[in-house]
């Protein structure tokens, strides 16, 4: 198939982590991936597999003229804000970009006729929930984000589903846990600026390429005293949204699904992989919590695998820590974008 004959896919946020790995399974898959960004916190190097618009998520203009320039017929609606302890700071900004951008997609999408959404929402819609940490979450787990974030997504999700029934919108939240890993060709992997993330700052740590990390909360309420996460290959999680975009739902229909693996893996199993993927160990301290930080988050998966036919292939542990560290060694993702990474690292404390 030529490009010009695929069905377009607009992708907002598509230059960033998981946004880009999705466009790159969207182009396996026969998708034209049409990357809308603002590059805030994504990558224009990201950008591999379909054209670029940059563009602001609350310019609705441009989000039209983005839609009728590829005559778009769904939407992957990754762009949002994502860092937890931040959404505590800085709680306005969180609403403005993750929930009244998610409302100017919405009334564009309407406008121009774009019926099919996937939404990338977060398991931080459930936060500790009263559950105990040996619980695998269902979607029907009570709701009681404690974070601004994912606050914004529990709302993002309710205005999504009200479009539903409104409008005649079909649409899909992906609820994610802990996205990890990268592209196993070395090409793409993960990168924020700044990063906050374990597994690439346990990795930098390792190799000598950034500060000691530092292991937020030994006190929690789970086996090692450190916070469990389902952790799930970028991959996977990617094969996830083109499966989503595949099912066959009414009209109207909104529907909600973890992806995870069901399994948790604590802080302290992960700076312990890397140490041994390495070869050496992962320099770190004890910190307090932050704030928001639930104990445990773990995935029950099933929905997934009966909705989607769905299911987690490269998530272990294991594999999920080669593949980071095979692109964090590879120079192939772009000098400027790692020369910008470590910068960063030399700058702002873990």
């Amino acid at each position: 198939m030529d490009r010009g004959s695929k069905p377009a896919v607009l992708v907002t946020g598509g230059a960033g982590y998981i946004g880009a790995h999705t466009a790159k399974a969207l182009d396996e898959q026969g998708f034209l991936p049409v990357v809308y960004d603002n590059l805030s916190s994504g990558f224009r190097e990201a950008v591999r597999w379909g054209p670029f618009i940059h563009g602001d998520l609350r310019d609705r203009a441009a989000l039209g003229e983005a839609i009728a320039a590829y005559d778009v017929s769904a939407v992957i609606h990754f762009a949002g804000l994502i860092e937890v302890g931040r959404s505590t700071k800085k709680p306005d900004l969180f609403w403005d970009i993750n929930v009244a951008g998610t409302t100017n997609l919405l009334t564009v999408m309407r406008e121009r006729g774009v019926g099919r959404l996937v939404f990338s929402s977060s398991a931080a819609v459930y936060g500790q929930g009263g559950r105990s940490t040996q619980e695998s979450i269902t979607e029907s787990a009570e709701k009681a984000p404690s974070s601004p974030y994912g606050d914004t997504k529990l709302a993002a999700e309710w205005m999504i589903a009200a479009q539903c029934r409104a409008y005649g919108l079909t649409a899909v939240a992906l609820r994610y846990f802990n996205a990890a890993g990268a592209d196993p060709s070395g090409l793409i992997g993960e990168a924020h600026e700044p990063e906050t993330h374990l597994l690439p700052l346990a990795i930098a740590a390792a190799l000598g390429d950034g500060p000691a990390l530092t292991v937020f909360g030994q006190d929690f309420q789970t086996p090692d005293g450190t916070c469990l996460r389902d952790y799930i290959h970028v991959t996977d999680l990617a094969a996830a949204h083109v499966a989503a975009l595949r099912v066959d739902l009414p009209p109207g229909a909104f529907e909600a699904v973890n992806v995870g693996t069901g399994e948790g893996q604590s802080v302290s199993q992960v700076v312990a992989a890397v140490g041994r993927a390495v070869g050496a160990p992962v320099p770190h301290s004890v910190g307090p919590r932050r704030e928001g930080d639930p104990a445990s988050l773990v995935a029950d998966p099933r929905r997934a695998r009966e909705l989607l036919g769905w299911r987690a292939n490269h998530s272990s542990l294991e594999e999920i820590v080669a593949d980071a560290l095979r692109w964090e060694r590879n120079p192939r993702y772009g000098a400027g974008l790692r020369q910008v990474r470590h910068s960063i690292r030399s700058e702002v404390p873990v």
